[in-house]
Parts: structure tokens; sequence; C-alpha cells
């Protein structure tokens, strides 16, 4: 008898296990996908069409609460966890409620679930969501580009909507219209667009490699969350954050990509004592010595230039960043501190689902996350953002919000860019990496 499967995820890594490892294997059914972490999820059913032949009525998409019911009816012998961002205690928890139900828990790591492309592959992964891993990614991008190079980006799956795309293709900002997306994928998309890149994302990665290979000289993984990339790299890049020293060896499974990395990039180095920073460095060194290091900052700017009669403002942060990525706060406050702008606090204006958002992740900071996986969120955050009393909202979302909600007052764009100031720069990383892929691909 196939061996009863529930795979735990949030909405990612979990249908790409599924794909290559369970998918077609007669030996598992999968019972369930359970999903966590992403809020205002609807109940689904992964479709026939990309379940496979083992699973003519698909398979349903459910709540993790759903867990110790399963294990009754219809009952299930093991749990795979598949996702991102947990700490080290939020895991063992998992693990926890796993054992209880007298089912075995297991996850499945590189060798099952990375795929090789026939291109030469860059990964930029992250200790923890919010460390820049996609201002990094963008930096290797141009600096890929600058060689004449073509540049797949093939981004982290982040399948929110009811309908499940195996394969999706940005060329242009026309493009975000064609399929059903929610703001956190609009802001790892758009600022790719607007620098003339192509990015691909869906649920089958396996149809994505094919077709990216097509067209791309170099692949570029833009890694979710702190996941480990679902193509196996020839160049593993890690990004640890300066601002929370001590996470790169606290969650999961960020601490597996810097174990496993060839260059760490420590980010934020401007907000952080010299001391805090050398001894991040030295901490880094001593888990994995044969990682290069380099020690960079981000650069914030308002897109408007210095702003006038501006003085206080309303801070929108991406979301993910300050949610279960755990910091305080990003760029945009970052960005109000350097320009002298008051920050107002919109926690006591916070409408809806926001209030819930507050409730739930105490350590978010007098700012707002940029929620909006459906229309209720999005009404909420409009609603929210117009009721605070400033003078204009500072966006340092990646995705102009401006085209998607009415703001009752002026809109600043807030845009940041990674410098490495120690250790090698992104052009010596792809030097090395050009100098070492051309022994084994003809570009």
């Amino acid at each position: 008898m196939p061996k009863r499967v529930v795979i735990i995820g949030a909405s990612g890594r979990d249908f790409h296990n599924f794909n290559v490892y369970f998918r077609d294997n007669p030996e598992y059914r999968v019972v369930a996908f359970l999903q966590t972490q992403i809020k205002g999820l609807k109940t689904r059913v992964y479709p026939p069409e990309l379940a496979g032949r083992l699973y003519p009525n698909g398979i349903p998409v459910l709540g993790v609460g759903y867990l110790e019911e399963l294990a009754k009816n219809p009952g299930f012998e093991e749990a795979v966890l598949s996702y991102s961002d947990l700490t080290f205690q939020e895991l063992g928890e998992v693990v926890s409620r796993v054992l209880k139900t007298g089912a075995s828990f297991r996850i499945l790591g590189f060798k099952d679930t990375m795929l090789e492309s026939i291109k030469p592959v860059i990964a930029v992964t992250g200790v923890k969501t919010g460390v820049g891993k996609s201002s990094v990614s963008r930096e290797v991008a141009l600096e890929l580009k600058s060689r004449g190079l073509r540049v797949g980006v093939v981004r982290h799956p982040m399948p929110y909507s009811e309908v499940f795309y195996p394969v999706q293709k940005f060329e242009t900002f026309d493009d975000l219209g064609k399929y059903l997306i929610t703001v956190e994928e609009r802001e790892e998309y758009e600022h790719y667009l607007k620098l003339g890149f192509t990015v691909y994302a869906g649920v089958d990665y396996g149809m994505i490699l094919r077709e990216v290979e097509k067209s791309s000289d170099v692949i570029l993984w833009d890694g979710g969350n702190n996941d480990f990339p679902f193509y196996k790299p020839d160049l593993y890049i890690t990004v640890a954050d300066a601002m929370r020293p001590g996470i790169e060896t606290s969650a999961f499974p960020g601490m597996v990509n810097l174990l496993a990395c060839d260059n760490v990039i420590v980010n934020k180095a401007d907000q952080a004592t010299r001391q805090v920073l050398d001894s991040l460095v030295e901490r880094i060194k001593a888990l994995n010595p044969r990682a290069e290091v380099s020690v960079a900052v981000s650069d914030v700017h308002i897109e408007e230039g210095e702003p006038k009669g501006v003085r206080r403002v309303v801070v929108v942060e991406d979301a993910p960043t300050v949610t279960h990525g755990g910091a305080g706060y990003g760029a945009g406050y970052v960005a109000a501190k350097k320009y002298g702008l008051e920050v107002v606090d919109p926690r006591p204006y916070a409408r809806g689902s926001l209030k819930a958002v507050y409730e739930e992740f105490r350590g978010i900071g007098p700012v707002v996350p940029s929620m909006g996986y459906n229309p209720d969120q999005l009404r909420d955050l409009e609603e929210t953002l117009n009721s605070v009393p400033a003078d204009a909202v500072l966006l340092a979302t990646p995705s102009d919000l401006t085209k998607l909600i009415r703001l009752n007052k002026p809109a600043l764009h807030v845009s940041f860019r990674v410098r490495v100031v120690e250790g090698p720069t992104f052009k010596d990383i792809v030097d090395k990496f050009l100098e070492r892929a051309g022994k084994k691909f003809i570009f």
C-alpha cells in the first residue's frame, strides 16, 4: 500500500517538493497540502492536470489547522515540512505536533529537490526574510548584463490565487495583468521589469527551467524567504543581516544556506556598530570557512528627491520583512530618518485585517506592512493609510501601490541599492563565477 503523506507548506516549496518527488510516485499518496504563514488564503484544490495521473480529483489545499483532524480521518503516516522562515523553536513545535499524531516527520533535502540545469545557475538566498536578497540579486543581474549575457531571473514561487499557473513569464508591466497576482508578487517582479529583465515564476519549476533555458545564458535564482534553491547552483550566495545578528544561526533553513554557500554578503552594515559587525563576520567565517565574505551597505533614497513641505510621514514596508521575517522595520523607516522626517505610528489607525496582523506580529515597529493578498486586505490597507494623520505616504515596497489603491495624500517612493564596502565586490564575484563556469559551459 502507498504511504499516505501530508505536505506542510506555505504555497511555494510544498508544490515544488510534490512535483519533483511525489508526483507519479506509486509509493506515496499525498492526502493534502496543509498551509501556514499566508493570511487570507482560501481552501483550494491543486488541480489534476498538475497533480498527475495518481490524483484524478486533484489534491485539497487546506490550512495547517486541519493537521490533527486529518491524522484521524483519513489518516496519514508521514508529514513533510516544505516551507521556510521558521525559528528553530517554531520548527520544534511543528515536529512536536506531527509526532503527537503518531506520524513520522520528514524534510526533503538538496538531492531530492534540486533540479540541474544545462545553463549556469547563480542562486541568491538569505538567512531570513528581509535581509536584502532581491537587492543583491539585482546587482548580480546588472553585473551579468553588463557583460552582454542574457539573464533569466527565476523567482521563488508565490502561487496565492485560486488559479495555479505552471509557468508565468513577465517581460513587461502589461504582463502583470495576465495573471492573478498579489502585492507581494508585484514587489518581487516590478523592480526587475524596470531594469529590463524577464522574470519567470509559477508552480512547475521543471517546466519553468526548460523555458528559461531557451532564452538565457545564465539563470539567476532569486530565493524567497530563507529557502534553499530549487535549482542546483554553480554559485551559491547567501545574504546575512547586520541589523539582526544571531538570526543566521537561529532560523531554518537560513542556517542551511549559510553553511552551504560560496559567498556571504553581510548587508546593512551601516546600521550596525563596528563591534557587532566584526563579531558577525567572525562567526560566519567560523561556520563556513570556505565562503568568501563581503560587507555591504544599503543606500536608500527618496526617488522624488528632498521632500518639500513634508514633515510627517506614514511608512509602508514590504509585508514579509516585518511579519514572518521578524524585522521591526525596513528601508522606508531608514529613509525617513535619513531625510529627517517624523514617522507617524500607524498602529492606532489600523483597520480590519491589519489590526490582526499587528496583534499577531508584535515585533512590527511604527510602519505599515504592505498586506495585499486579496481585495479585502487591499481595502484595509487603503483605509489605514488614508486615516493616518501624515503629510505623505513613504512607500518602501518595490511595488507601486498607487496603481492598486487610492491615497488621500501624496506618495513618495523609496529606492535602495546594495553596495559592497569590504571584501569581494559584485564584479569580483561575477568574474570568478564566469571563469569557473566557462570551463563547464559554452555561453
